[in-house]
């Protein structure tokens, strides 16, 4: 039982790593932490989903727990019918990663994240145990979800627009082009014929080249780019270039905030956000709140303050007012609206509102994970950063869900981004690859 809770629950190489019988100790030891009663499952369009989410159903019993499936859903949907039905759920998914990755994020009664004493609770009373066949009454909350989206738009918001949208061959599949087109929009769907095995395969958020090849073919206002579990989205103009979750965000809180409904005048963002977002949140007179990487920390800043609108570069974007988590296919609608309403161009749109410094990001795979890593090479980063003299950004961590250091830097120029992280990655392959 090697695996512990990252940045997003727990994640593995499927039935290898994380196997079934680790997947039902951990359903057991959340379902003794969090009480038993109605707990619900979900999973994504990974071949191993059934095993997994049988061998959760089967923890969950052990424990007590009456689990229901409601099947291939979107994580942002599994997290609605929690809070809508006040039970926990588990969602069976590697979220970005391969097919042949797995893994489960566990929801409490509301849809909340986990807090990290939950999750130390969880991993203190896991008890190795063996699953057992159990009968798992499936639940039908795909069409719940689609209408609770549905709703939270007016009628034909977009009527005349033209869409295309990746479902990534995973969890939004079905749901996102039927939102859309309730909607109004003009639809064209790509990668939306999972097979157990393409998920996220050259396609989606991580990968949308091909997308950004639609929407130019096909005229379209914009598209949109789901992960393999629809809880991220990136967008891609009508120009065919592509709009990263840091401007996605910076829209969202204009937006908001022309509305009177941007609560503080201030918006939430991890570490990871760029140097030219924060420029020009200062601009426009909008606070920023910064958190460590993950969507779990976003919430956490999120509630505290409380604020309308945090999320990640990488696409992770949450309305606390309307999802208890990041929402690709929501955060998405919402862009397209505003750009509906505007009555422009996303590409004008997402080029106004900031001017994005040249990142430049390396992961080096290292044999053992070094959560301190920044603390372990400070001496180095620090030289780094005064290189940089002023204009720029470094940031070098641990992943929380894979053995890799992974080294950001952004600075006025590409050259001297790409240069300064490979010195900066260099150190580390020197210590630990």
């Amino acid at each position: 039982m090697a695996l512990r809770f990252g940045t997003d629950g727990v994640r593995g190489r499927a039935l290898t790593e994380l196997t079934e019988q680790y997947s039902a100790s951990l359903a057991r030891a959340a379902a003794e932490v969090l009480g038993g009663g109605r707990w619900l499952i979900g999973r994504d369009t990974r071949e191993s989903g059934p095993a997994l989410e049988a061998a959760v159903a089967a923890g969950l019993v052990a424990a007590g727990a009456a689990p229901e499936s409601v099947g291939v859903v979107p994580t942002p949907a599994l997290a609605v019918l929690s809070a809508r039905w006040q039970c926990p759920a588990a969602m069976i998914t590697a979220s970005h990663n391969p097919y042949h990755d797995n893994g489960i994020k566990i929801f409490a009664a509301g849809g909340a994240k986990l807090s990290d004493d939950v999750e130390q609770a969880i991993e203190a009373a896991l008890v190795s145990i063996e699953p057992a066949a159990v009968p798992l009454p499936v639940v039908d909350g795909l069409r719940t979800y689609a209408e609770y989206i549905v709703g939270l738009f007016p009628a034909n918001a977009l009527a005349g627009r033209r869409l295309v949208l990746d479902c990534a061959n995973g969890a939004m599949t079905e749901v996102a082009p039927w939102v859309a087109r309730r909607l109004g929009a003009e639809v064209t769907v790509l990668h939306a014929a999972p097979d157990g095995r393409n998920i996220n395969d050259g396609c989606g958020a991580t990968a949308p080249a091909s997308l950004c090849a639609a929407v130019l073919a096909h005229g379209a206002d914009l598209g949109l780019a789901f992960d393999g579990d629809g809880d991220r989205v990136i967008a891609v103009d009508e120009r065919g270039e592509v709009v990263d979750g840091d401007r996605l965000i910076a829209l969202g809180a204009l937006q908001l905030r022309a509305a009177g409904a941007l609560a503080a005048d201030t918006v939430v963002v991890t570490v990871m956000s760029n140097l030219g977002f924060h420029r020009a949140m200062r601009d426009h007179g909008i606070e920023v709140v910064v958190t460590p990487v993950g969507d779990r920390s976003v919430l956490e800043a999120l509630a505290a303050g409380p604020y309308s609108i945090g999320g990640e570069q990488s696409g992770h974007i949450i309305y606390p007012d309307a999802s208890t988590t990041g929402d690709g296919l929501l955060a998405g609608l919402r862009v397209a609206h505003h750009v509906a309403t505007h009555g422009g161009s996303l590409h004008r749109l997402a080029s106004e509102v900031m001017t994005s410094y040249p990142q430049v990001l390396v992961n080096v795979h290292v044999a053992e994970r070094h959560p301190d890593v920044a603390t372990e090479i400070a001496d180095e980063i620090a030289a780094v950063e005064a290189s940089l003299g002023g204009d720029g950004r470094v940031l070098v961590r641990a992943s929380g869900t894979e053995p890799l250091i992974r080294v950001m830097v952004e600075a006025p120029t590409a050259a001297h981004a790409q240069q300064a992280a490979d010195r900066l990655a260099d150190v580390v392959r020197t210590r630990w690859s």
